[in-house]
């Protein structure tokens, strides 16, 4: 099963959160991991928000950051190709999203992702009008 994560989900890999556990669960289900080629700066940037607000040990994001590096070897990373661009400007035209979670549904789509996994109501109601398989975690 190729399974796609947008930010939201896929940082709790590796934060334990609330869902982290269904993120796990996917991760071995899948026999291909799929995320679009901004996700890791989205992640990156929540994480140092945390940092900066002293919400996150800075051993702890050094720890993720070496973790992440780790796994993404194995993941397909989906670039910004013109398909995946008309694609969230399609997603955008029908939706009301923001442009980077527009982005990481065109990127699941052109993909074709089995399952497309986010934390986003709105970006998981978004994903299912495409017709996207979706689990909202």
């Amino acid at each position: 099963m190729k399974v796609f994560y947008d930010s939201s989900a896929f940082v709790k890999k590796f934060v334990e959160e609330e869902g982290s556990d269904k993120v796990d669960e996917f991760c071995q289900k899948a026999t291909d991991i799929g995320l679009s080629v901004i996700c890791l700066p989205e992640m990156f940037s929540a994480l140092n928000r945390k940092l900066r607000e002293n919400n996150l040990a800075l051993e702890d994001y050094q720890i993720i950051k070496n973790q992440v590096f780790d796994d993404i070897e194995d993941i397909h990373i989906i670039n910004l190709a013109p398909t995946v661009i008309q694609g969230a400007i399609n997603a955008l035209e029908q939706n009301s999203l923001r442009s980077l979670d527009a982005l990481h549904i065109a990127c699941a789509i052109v993909w074709e992702a089995d399952l497309f996994v986010s934390s986003d109501k709105r970006q998981i109601l978004a994903a299912e009008n495409f017709g996207l398989q979706v689990e909202y975690i």
